[in-house]
């Protein structure tokens, strides 16, 4: 089954931010908050340190016409803020079913900025899902955290491979039935 989306994404609109579709102008700041070694550790996709082009190649597919997965940049001009504070993104795993992720920039942890960007996504379903995923490395409870307040329960342990470590890392996964 192909899962990959040729809608055009949209912009959410919250009062604190906008999660809005990447555009190409994000490239630098969303390399210089992914090659952080904070945030790649504790993100399952992002190598430390990162390949050239990697960022660019990322924003590349993440706005093409067919993709696999939705990314949203979490931006806060319109409250005076960055222009980029993070990402949060939606994978298919099937017509009914995906699995939230994302990061948040040093600078914006412990903001509830995480939660209310998830809040926001589940709120909006794009995906009209009745099911979201998430997990959250075993070493991170404050992402653990942001998924019981977004409403998520705990759905068991897992081991999810983090590029960065280049290891397998324990994890807690969560359902969301919406």
């Amino acid at each position: 089954m192909d899962m990959s989306s040729t809608t055009p994404q949209i912009t959410l609109e919250t009062d604190r931010f906008d999660l809005r579709p990447l555009r190409v102008s994000d490239v630098g700041l969303i390399e210089m908050y992914s090659a952080d070694k904070r945030v790649a550790r504790m993100t399952s996709s992002i190598p430390h340190p990162l390949p050239p082009g990697s960022t660019e190649a990322f924003v590349k597919r993440s706005i093409a016409h067919e993709r696999d997965e939705d990314v949203w940049a979490v931006d806060g001009l319109k409250t005076g803020g960055a222009e980029l504070m993070g990402l949060i993104t939606l994978q298919r795993m099937d017509r009914n079913q995906s699995e939230i992720s994302g990061w948040v920039a040093p600078a914006f942890w412990n903001t509830s900025l995480a939660s209310d960007a998830i809040h926001a996504l589940v709120k909006a379903n794009p995906n009209d899902n009745t099911t979201m995923f998430a997990s959250a490395f075993q070493d991170n409870p404050a992402s653990a955290k942001v998924l019981t307040h977004c409403g998520f329960e705990y759905l068991g342990d897992a081991e999810t491979f983090s590029v960065a470590r280049d290891a397998a890392v324990p994890t807690w996964t969560y359902t969301r039935k919406l």
